[in-house]
C-alpha cells in the first residue's frame, strides 16, 4: 500500500503568472477544485498596475479586490477558501533559486522568481501536480526545459480556428422554381420550403444556386424565412463580391445592432463600414471610429517627436485614408463629399484612440472599433456593454495580424465575441475572403 504522504492528489496546483491575471480578473473562477498559488513577486508586479485607465489597470485593482475579501489566511499552507466547490488560493514568499533554475538562467528577474517557485513547490509537494500558468510563450518553453508543466491561460480562448463561425454558406444544386421565388415580390421565401442541413441560424448568410442561377439571402429568425440581398451601394460605394453584400446588408440594417467582420487586409472591412456609417447617417447622433493604439516593436508613443496629437496621427492614418477614399468618389464640391468635411469639423464624425472613449455616453452612437484583434475579451466585454439605446457596433480585425503579445487567434477578443454571440437576432458576422484592394496586396496577403 503507498504512503498517503506520497500518493498522487487529485487536485492540482496552478502557479499563476502576472499576465493571467491583467488578462482576466476573473481567472479564480476557473481552476475548479485545484488550488491556485500566487508568488509574491506576482502581488509587486501587480502593485505597479493599480493606478491608470488602461484595461490592464482595472483588471489589477479588480483582482486585488477581489484577494483582499477573501476569508482565511494566504500565507498559511492550507491558503483561503476562493469560494463554494472552488479550491484555495495561497501566496508564497520568494526564497533562495533552486539549483537547477541557477545553472540554467542567471538573471534575477520577475519571470525567474515566478517559475522558481513553482521549481520549490514540486520539490516540496511531490504528490501533487504543479502547473504554471502563463500567457508568455516564452516562460512556458523555459519551464518546460526544467520539466515543469506549463499551460496557456484558455479558458477564454475558442476551440478552434477552423470552427470559428464565418457567416456564410454556399447550397448548390437547389431547386430552380425555388431561386425563382426570390425574385418575386419582397423576396422572401419559408426555410420550411427548402431543406439546409444544419439548420440556418439568426442571420447567417447564403449563396444559392442551381447552375448559372443563383442568389443571395440572409435568414431571419423572426420570420423563420430567407431574405434576399440586394447589391445596392452606400455612400458611394458598392460592394464587389457576394461577402461585400452581406456585410453591407449588415451594416445598413438598424434591427442589427451589433456586427463582426473579420478578413485580411485589403478585403473593404473598415471602408464598408465606414461607408454604411456615412449613408444611414440620419440615424444616429454620432459616427465614431476607433482603435487600440498598439505600438509596433519598439516605437512606443513615447518615442515619438510631438504633442500627444502628432503622437496619435500615424495609429490614426488608416481610418483617415478610408474616409479619404469614399470622399474621393465624389467631385470636391459635391454636396456628400463636403458633408464629410463637416461632419469632421462639428464633430459629427470622430476619429478617435479607443482608450479615449472611455467614460463617455454611447447613445444613438454608431461605433466602428478597427483592429479590434488587438483586445482582450474583457475590453470587447467592456465596450459592448456601454452601448446605450439606438448604438450600432461594428468590430472589424483580422486575427492573424496580431500585435499584442499576449493575444493570439484563438485568444483575442473578436474571436472570443464571435463565438459567443453566434445564433444571437441581434448580431451579424461575416468573414472577408476575397481582397480588393489590389492583385499585389492580395499576393503578399498570401504568400508573405
Amino acid at each position: 500500500m503507498s504512503n498517503p504522504a506520497t500518493a498522487p492528489s487529485a487536485t492540482k496546483l496552478f502557479v499563476l503568472d502576472t499576465n493571467v491575471i491583467l488578462h482576466d480578473s476573473t481567472c479564480l473562477r476557473g481552476f475548479a477544485e485545484h488550488d491556485v498559488v500566487l508568488p509574491i513577486t506576482v502581488l509587486e508586479e501587480l502593485d505597479q498596475f493599480k493606478r491608470g485607465k488602461e484595461d490592464i489597470h482595472f483588471q489589477a485593482r479588480a483582482f486585488l479586490r477581489q484577494i483582499d475579501q477573501l476569508t482565511g489566511s494566504l500565507v498559511s499552507p492550507q491558503g483561503a477558501p476562493r469560494g463554494p466547490e472552488l479550491g484555495n488560493i495561497r501566496v508564497v514568499l520568494s526564497g533562495p533559486f533552486e539549483q537547477e533554475l541557477k545553472e540554467a538562467f542567471f538573471a534575477d528577474t520577475p519571470d525567474h522568481r515566478i517559475l522558481n517557485v513553482a521549481l520549490r513547490l514540486r520539490s516540496q509537494e511531490p504528490h501533487r501536480t504543479v502547473i504554471l500558468v502563463t500567457k508568455d510563450t516564452n516562460l512556458r518553453m523555459k519551464a518546460k526545459s526544467l520539466g515543469l508543466p506549463a499551460e496557456d491561460y484558455t479558458s477564454d480562448k475558442v476551440e478552434s480556428f477552423d470552427k470559428l463561425y464565418n457567416g456564410k454558406r454556399i447550397q448548390e444544386n437547389m431547386p430552380g422554381d425555388w431561386i425563382e421565388h426570390f425574385y418575386q415580390g419582397p423576396g422572401l421565401v419559408p426555410a420550411l420550403d427548402v431543406d439546409v442541413d444544419p439548420a440556418p441560424i439568426a442571420n447567417e448568410n447564403f449563396i444559392f444556386r442551381n447552375g448559372s442561377r443563383s442568389v443571395l439571402a440572409t435568414f431571419r429568425s423572426d420570420s423563420q424565412a430567407f431574405q434576399r440581398i440586394e447589391r445596392g451601394t452606400a455612400y458611394g460605394i458598392n460592394p464587389r463580391n457576394a461577402e461585400q453584400s452581406f456585410a453591407l446588408a449588415a451594416l445598413l440594417n438598424r434591427e442589427i445592432s451589433l456586427v463582426t467582420l473579420l478578413g485580411k487586409a485589403g478585403t473593404g472591412k473598415t471602408l464598408l463600414a465606414l461607408a454604411a456609417a456615412l449613408e444611414t447617417r440620419s440615424n444616429y447622433r454620432q459616427i465614431m471610429l476607433a482603435r487600440p493604439v498598439v505600438p509596433l516593436s519598439n516605437r512606443d508613443l513615447g518615442f515619438l517627436p510631438g504633442d500627444i496629437s502628432a503622437k496619435l496621427d500615424p495609429y490614426m492614418q488608416p481610418l483617415y485614408d478610408n474616409l479619404a477614399v469614399i470622399r474621393h468618389q465624389f467631385p470636391d464640391h459635391d454636396a456628400a463629399a463636403q458633408r464629410i468635411a463637416d461632419m469632421l469639423q462639428s464633430e459629427k464624425l470622430v476619429i478617435t484612440p479607443l482608450a479615449y472613449i472611455r467614460g463617455r455616453s454611447l447613445q444613438r452612437m454608431y461605433m466602428i472599433i478597427d483592429e479590434a484583434q488587438n483586445l482582450t475579451p474583457h475590453e470587447i466585454k467592456t465596450i459592448i456593454t456601454r452601448a446605450g439605446e439606438g448604438t450600432k457596433i461594428v468590430f472589424t480585425g483580422d486575427i492573424h495580424q496580431i500585435d499584442h503579445p499576449y493575444l493570439d487567434s484563438l485568444s483575442n477578443g473578436l474571436s472570443y465575441l464571435i463565438n459567443r454571440m453566434t445564433g444571437q437576432s441581434i448580431y451579424a458576422h461575416i468573414t472577408l475572403d476575397k481582397g480588393e484592394r489590389s492583385n499585389l496586396a492580395d499576393l503578399a496577403s498570401d504568400l508573405l
